[in-house]
C-alpha cells in the first residue's frame, strides 16, 4: 500500500509521496519489493495514489511482475486491497516500513499454516498482514464507513469464527518515525 497522504511527513511529502523516502539511503518502496520477490511473491501489486507517477515511475523498471492500481484518499487499507483484486493467499503490507532481512519470508512462510495471519512488532496498529480466504471473504462488502481498515475486516473475520495467528517478526524501521529517519539516514547528525 503506498497510497497514503503522508501527513506526518509534510512539507516532504507534498513534494514527494512517502514510499520513495529512503531508509538507508533506498527508497522505502524500492526496498519493499526487493524483499517480497526474495519472499517468493511472484505477483506485486502496488496501490498508489498521492503522487503515484513518481511510485510508479521508480517501480516500473524493477524485473519483477508488478501491476499499479489507483486509490483516491481517505479510503483505507481494506479498500486499499479490494482494489488490487488479490487472489488469496497474499501479504499486505504499508510502504513506510522496512523489515529485518528475511522477516517477510519467515512470515509468509509461518502465515501460510494459518487462514488468515497478523504480524506484530510491538506497535498498536500491524503493519504486515497475510490474508488467507475465511479473512478475504469479508471484504466484500467493506464493513462500516470510510476509512475502511482492514483490522475491521480481521476482526469481523474472527467474530464469525476464522483462524488468525498472531506472529512476532523482528525489528521493523518506521519512515514516520523523525529520529530513526534522522539518525539512520543521516548519521553526521547526531550528537557526539
Amino acid at each position: 500500500m503506498a497510497a497514503g497522504l503522508g501527513t506526518r511527513m509534510r512539507p516532504l511529502s507534498e513534494h514527494w509521496p512517502k514510499p520513495v523516502l529512503p531508509i538507508d539511503g533506498k527508497p522505502v518502496v524500492v526496498t519493499l519489493v526487493h524483499d517480497l520477490a526474495a519472499a517468493g511473491c511472484e505477483r506485486i501489486v502496488v496501490v498508489t495514489g498521492h503522487l503515484a507517477d513518481q511510485v510508479e515511475a521508480l517501480l516500473a523498471p524493477l524485473p519483477y511482475e508488478i501491476r499499479f492500481v489507483r486509490q483516491p484518499p481517505g479510503l483505507g487499507s481494506a479498500d486499499a486491497v479490494l482494489r488490487a483484486r488479490a487472489v488469496p493467499p497474499y501479504l499486505v503490507l504499508a510502504a513506510d516500513n522496512v523489515y529485518a532481512a528475511g522477516d517477510l519470508a519467515r512470515f509468509a512462510r509461518a502465515g501460510a499454516a494459518a487462514d488468515g495471519a497478523i504480524a506484530l512488532h510491538g506497535a498498536d496498529r500491524p503493519p504486515l498482514w497475510l490474508v488467507g480466504e475465511p479473512v478475504h471473504r469479508f471484504l466484500d462488502p467493506l464493513p462500516g464507513k470510510a476509512p475502511y481498515e482492514l483490522r475491521d475486516v480481521f476482526r469481523k473475520a474472527i467474530d464469525a469464527g476464522a483462524r488468525v495467528s498472531a506472529i512476532q517478526v523482528g525489528r521493523t524501521r518506521d519512515l514516520t518515525d523523525p529520529v530513526d529517519l534522522v539518525r539512520e539516514n543521516f548519521p553526521y547528525l547526531s550528537r557526539t
